[in-house]
């Protein structure tokens, strides 16, 4: 056997150790985020049951309320490779202090969510929402800022244990989370045991019973588990590491900003097609629930890039980071290719699950034949920010991602979408079109941004 053909096979065997590896480790992460999503997936289609006009109340509040959820989500989510990297560098004891620091973080970006939500009304009289929409929509949000305190330490706390690696906790609270959901959704949307029918504004108040009890899940895990004991969360003697608010604030503020930058994308869509009626909304509303289900498939292998990456970093192997980004980046690549051939097969399948409305059908099948196009570059997109996340590059892919979604993808959605200038306005359809061509502008540049970093750190 010749050298090359040794090193070929070798390399094949370290990309199929990394493959088993980072498939393990996103398996639970999966199931987390997938009972998550399934809180919106839920919402929409309780509320769909009740009318359309609830679902597009439900759409619009969403479209404000996700933006916000993503920001503070991705500010935190610095937690995540901060923790990795010292846990890789053999620094556990100082993972539980960094975690503490990270919770006056989130305190301040709460309070803020929670006073920009409840000023919702205004805009929506601005971008001429219908008032039957808008006061459910405002209703809505007012009844989900009270599960936002529960939201921020929760984000702290799982992005803590994913950190060192402890995925499972998150997967079995998640699952916990589904029937939590499903309950306290009945009984305030259809007014079940001395509740009021609130339709779907119930779905808020059933999201906030669910956000608590998460936390509140997430808060006994650690406290009780041992696994968790090293990194001396509760020992507040303990206040051992550098790694403080400033450098949470100094990686996750581009994380957030990023994350923030895409929905807003999604949020301004919804936002531009209300006036066009609850049809429009309503199918929009429905695709993008469905894509972001398929999403969790590619966003679980990349929140186990990002840790795994991190933790290579902190033990110096940069090469097995870098074989790390490179077997995920395959991985979530086959992946969409897979869900997309699925998206197309069974699209008529998949808006019947949401509706039973022929027009609304009709508009959702075609809307679901663009996302299939969009699956691939999405999965690129966030398998190559994860990476870097990883390698704590942060602040470049937020200015690569500005250029994608707002230079060229808003733009040219709002002309294709809402104007003459191509041609007859497309309604949904061009916005979903103009999302396909950003996304694979987005992934093309971060994909490059993550090849010149690994060969600076190679």
């Amino acid at each position: 056997m010749s050298v090359f053909s040794f090193l070929n096979q070798k390399l094949l065997r370290l990309r199929q150790a990394e493959g088993r590896a980072l498939l393990t480790l996103a398996a639970p992460i999966f199931t987390a985020l997938f009972a998550q999503q399934s809180l919106a997936f839920v919402d929409t289609v309780m509320a769909g049951r009740v009318s359309a006009v609830d679902l597009a109340g439900v759409a619009v509040g969403g479209s404000l309320w996700i933006p916000l959820l993503l920001f503070l989500y991705g500010v935190l989510l610095a937690v995540t490779p901060l923790v990795a990297q010292l846990y890789g560098a053999g620094r556990t004891a100082e993972c539980g202090p960094l975690a503490r620091r990270a919770l006056w973080v989130a305190l301040p970006l709460v309070i803020l969510s929670f006073l920009l939500l409840r000023q919702a009304q205004g805009l929506f009289a601005v971008m001429g929402v219908e008032t039957s929409i808008a006061d459910i929509a405002v209703d809505y949000l007012k009844a989900m800022t009270w599960g936002l305190p529960a939201l921020g330490i929760f984000f702290v706390l799982r992005n803590l244990s994913e950190g060192l690696g402890l995925a499972r906790p998150s997967m079995l609270i998640g699952l916990a989370s589904l029937p939590v959901n499903i309950l306290a959704n009945y009984i305030f949307i259809y007014g079940k045991f001395g509740s009021p029918a609130l339709g779907g504004v119930g779905c808020g108040w059933g999201t906030t019973v669910t956000l608590w009890f998460m936390c509140g899940c997430m808060f006994f895990t650690i406290r009780r588990v041992g696994a968790y004991t090293p990194t001396h969360f509760f020992d507040l003697k303990q206040r051992r590491g550098t790694e403080g608010a400033t450098q949470v604030l100094r990686l996750g503020l581009p994380i957030g900003a990023t994350l923030l930058v895409e929905s807003s994308i999604f949020a301004l869509i919804a936002l531009f097609l209300a006036p066009l009626g609850a049809v429009a909304v309503a199918a929009h509303q429905i695709t993008l629930n469905y894509s972001s289900l398929i999403f969790m498939i590619p966003l679980s292998l990349s929140s186990a890039m990002t840790i795994r990456v991190g933790h290579a970093v902190g033990r110096r192997r940069f090469d097995r980071a870098r074989l790390v980004s490179q077997t995920g980046l395959t991985l979530t690549s086959l992946i969409a290719l897979i869900t997309a051939a699925g998206t197309l097969l069974f699209a008529k399948k998949i808006a019947g699950l949401y509706t039973h409305d022929p027009q609304l059908i009709v508009t959702v099948v075609g809307l679901l034949t663009l996302n299939a196009l969009y699956q691939l570059p999405d999965a690129l997109q966030v398998g190559a920010a994860a990476s870097l996340r990883g390698y704590k590059d942060t602040r470049v892919p937020l200015l690569l991602v500005i250029v994608a979604y707002w230079v060229i993808s808003l733009p040219l959605g709002y002309t294709l979408a809402l104007t003459n200038f191509w041609g007859a306005p497309m309604g949904a359809r061009g916005f979903w079109i103009s999302l396909i061509i950003g996304l694979s502008v987005a992934a093309l540049l971060l994909v490059s941004r993550l090849r010149r970093v690994e060969k600076r750190r190679q």
